[in-house]
């Protein structure tokens, strides 16, 4: 009977194999996801007000914890990434997607960092603690939960329940309180006497709900195909779609809820226009 000892049981580190099926292809992968990155940078080191400025944290923590990493493995091939750092990548990669999710639903900030730590600690103790006897290659571009539990020799049952259970609280509750806000929201636009503010509104309303609509969507997907469409969805699909689900909403949410307000609009305005005045409007 074959015997192992405590230290086989224990991964040293994981080679990130990036988009599986498409490693003759990931160099022209990595200029869309390098140019998102930077306009996501670009975008988001100057946040106004206290939502934006929420906003803007999460979305640049989110993506420069994977797309670096995914950048120097399409581009030098450098794959390999530490037991303890691939745990740290894990941490802060399914903190700060459900702290987005909380921003959205316009939740305290401090609260939702708290919810959400609280709720991914564990994550990162049970990862830890699962023994890993076979290969350590992972067919993704950073370290999520799913694709490091599936390495294991163990039982990895209190894990896939314990991250559907976490999955659907916060994805489940924080889309419960947007739908509320927002018909609370158009309520209060109906009521409104002007029929030109009106239509300010429901403008503002309408490109916020189709944000939102669409970042649930990517993280659904991300989440179902995981779990249930292992052996239906290409891995190469899900590995692609879940990194634009990072980048997107970074690159997107400067605009869809920036370019709402005054200031930002009387920029972009006179920038157009070539006003020798934007750069006093400059963020």
């Amino acid at each position: 009977m074959l015997t192992l000892n405590k230290t086989d049981l224990i991964a040293a580190s994981f080679i990130l194999n990036g988009v599986p099926g498409l490693e003759d292809t990931q160099l022209w992968i990595s200029f869309p996801f390098c140019s998102m990155y930077v306009v996501a940078m670009d975008a988001l080191h100057k946040p106004m007000y206290y939502f934006l400025a929420m906003l803007s944290f999460t979305d640049l923590v989110m993506c420069s914890n994977t797309i670096p990493k995914a950048l120097c493995i399409f581009w030098f091939h450098l794959k390999d990434i530490g037991f303890d750092e691939c745990l740290v990548q894990m941490f802060f990669i399914h903190t700060f997607t459900g702290m987005e999710s909380g921003v959205l639903m316009l939740m305290v900030g401090l609260a939702t960092f708290l919810r959400r730590v609280l709720l991914i600690i564990p994550f990162t103790f049970l990862t830890k603690l699962l023994p890993y006897c076979g290969g350590n290659i992972l067919p993704h571009t950073y370290c999520d939960h799913t694709s490091v539990a599936k390495l294991s020799c163990g039982n990895v049952k209190v894990n896939a329940i314990y991250g559907l259970m976490v999955a659907l609280l916060i994805g489940g509750f924080d889309i419960l309180c947007i739908i509320v806000s927002y018909t609370m929201i158009l309520r209060a636009v109906v009521t409104l006497s002007s029929a030109d503010a009106r239509q300010k509104a429901f403008n503002i309303c309408t490109t916020h709900i189709c944000a939102i609509v669409f970042s649930y969507t990517l993280a659904f997907f991300s989440f179902f195909s995981h779990r249930f469409g292992e052996h239906t969805i290409p891995p190469s699909c899900h590995i692609i779609v879940v990194n634009i689900y990072l980048l997107l909403p970074p690159t997107m949410n400067p605009i869809v809820y920036g370019v709402k307000t005054k200031q930002i609009r009387d920029c972009v305005i006179r920038i157009l226009s070539g006003s020798k005045d934007a750069k006093s409007y400059s963020m």
